[in-house]
């Protein structure tokens, strides 16, 4: 283990926050691209601290939520591997496999574990129609994120709950 600890080269601070950004922004534009790909009707977006959620009327498919998963993961671990086992990074670490699985799985957890455990939940416990928009919601409200409804979202709201987007936030 001394060896490996000697072994680590920052090689720059500035590129080392870039690349802690970009790898964050990566993992963040995968889960766009999916919204952008499901084609559903949209009922409105979060924009919190644990990056941006979109809500949807209907539950995705099996193939989608474990898609979902998968997809920023292998994305974030690509990048935990390009940024510090590679020539690119700006932090060289040792090339041994333990260090090397180590390193690249706790990145993806770091940055995938709320995807997998709301993949888990949405498998295991699904919820369909007014109940998934409310929990959504309910949760959303919870991490303090920042909530905008689309037009049919609100028309939605009105029909389904009999309330504007502001009266059904406040009851959060």
């Amino acid at each position: 283990m001394p060896g490996i600890l000697a072994s680590i080269q920052l090689r720059s601070l500035p590129g080392l926050i870039a690349f802690v950004l970009l790898w964050l922004l990566l993992v963040e534009g995968s889960h766009l691209l999916l919204a952008l790909l499901r084609r559903d009707q949209l009922i409105g977006w979060a924009i919190g601290p644990l990056g941006i959620t979109t809500l949807f009327v209907r539950e995705p498919s099996r193939f989608y939520i474990v898609l979902e998963a998968l997809l920023p993961a292998l994305v974030s671990g690509s990048m935990v591997y390009i940024g510090f086992f590679t020539a690119f990074g700006p932090v060289a670490l040792p090339h041994h496999l333990l260090l090397m699985i180590g390193v690249t799985l706790v990145g993806v957890l770091i940055t995938s574990t709320g995807d997998i455990v709301n993949a888990l939940c949405d498998l295991l416990y699904p919820l369909w129609g007014e109940a998934r928009v409310l929990r959504h919601i309910q949760i959303l409200r919870a991490s303090w994120a920042t909530i905008h409804f689309t037009p049919f979202g609100r028309s939605y709201l009105l029909d389904r709950f009999q309330a504007t987007p502001t009266d059904l936030l406040k009851a959060f």
